[in-house]
């Protein structure tokens, strides 16, 4: 892996978000606004669930490790998007925009699988509640989440390290806010052809294979639900599946079309990104807070301690 291959071109410009100065101004404002609140956000989830002793069960535990992903998510993302808002020049080093590269497939390929995770432990509480403390056991969802993060670096580094011996030769101008994977692959003079079926093979992996989880999971779910003859029983129990339900969504609608149809308009690249690397991290911990009583509770209790 020579770095000599990316002698013609040192650095890659960013276009960023488009707009006059004065609107850029306004971008700047918002997501920075944006960013302190999810990172706030976040770390308070992390805080609540670690502080509070009734919290630490398997859905919490995935939990804290979904809002520490999207600490980093967004972390590795908006500061780099805040300061081309800002600059005159927007450019970033080819070493640089590799690095971004990676940690933003790896965190995105590892809250996939968390997902999926999630998913499962759902299934294993609504429709095998006498054995959820054998099926989903302190081992057991350690090892899920060892598995998720192994799966999600392994399949970055792959691919960043394929990306890496590419050449940049006459094409340097990103229209984008940071460096995602198929815009990389696209501006390269070499021959891509492996990189891109890689690309999809990882994708289809990731997404199809945990979406796949997640389906057979919600089906069992939904089965059992409408098998409860209580209403209260059954509204109680879509409750808890409607948080991670929504997250789902969000996440899977935009980076999936994002990753499988590389050559989508400028437009579209920025409206998936903007969605699953700044709006998802943003609207996670509330979507598991404002619904969920035993968070509310929890950080009732922590609040109550701290006064």
């Amino acid at each position: 892996m020579a770095i000599g291959n990316h002698s013609t071109i040192t650095e890659f410009i960013l276009l960023g978000l488009p707009g006059q100065p004065q609107i850029q101004a306004l971008l700047f404002a918002l997501f920075l606004g944006i960013y302190f609140v999810t990172i706030m956000g976040n770390l308070l989830m992390l805080l609540v669930v670690g502080a509070d002793s009734q919290l630490h069960t398997p859905m919490y535990f995935f939990l804290s490790h979904l809002s520490f992903l999207d600490v980093c998510l967004t972390s590795v993302t908006v500061p780099k998007m805040l300061e081309t808002l800002l600059s005159q020049r927007k450019s970033i080093s080819v070493e640089g925009c590799l690095t971004q590269v990676f940690f933003v497939f790896s965190t995105t390929g590892i809250e996939a699988c968390l997902l999926s995770a999630m998913a499962y432990d759902r299934y294993a509480a609504i429709c095998h509640p006498l054995l959820y403390g054998q099926m989903m056991s302190r081992q057991f969802c350690g090892g899920l989440v060892w598995a998720s993060w192994g799966l999600g670096f392994l399949d970055a580094l792959i691919n960043t390290l394929m990306a890496w011996d590419l050449n940049f030769c006459e094409s340097y101008v990103m229209p984008h806010f940071s460096c995602e994977l198929p815009s990389l692959v696209s501006l390269s003079c070499s021959d891509v052809s492996s990189n891109f079926a890689v690309l999809l093979g990882s994708t289809v992996l990731h997404a199809f294979g945990t979406l796949l989880l997640i389906f057979f999971s919600y089906t069992r779910i939904v089965s059992t639900i409408l098998s409860i003859s209580s209403t209260t029983g059954r509204s109680k129990a879509f409750s808890t599946c409607s948080s991670h339900f929504t997250t789902v969504i969000l996440f899977y609608g935009s980076a999936s079309l994002r990753y499988l149809v590389p050559n989508l308009s400028s437009s579209m690249e920025l409206l998936f990104s903007v969605q699953y690397n700044v709006i998802t991290p943003l609207v996670n911990p509330f979507i598991y807070s404002l619904k969920n009583q035993e968070v509310k509770a929890a950080l009732k209790r922590m609040l109550q301690k701290g006064c």
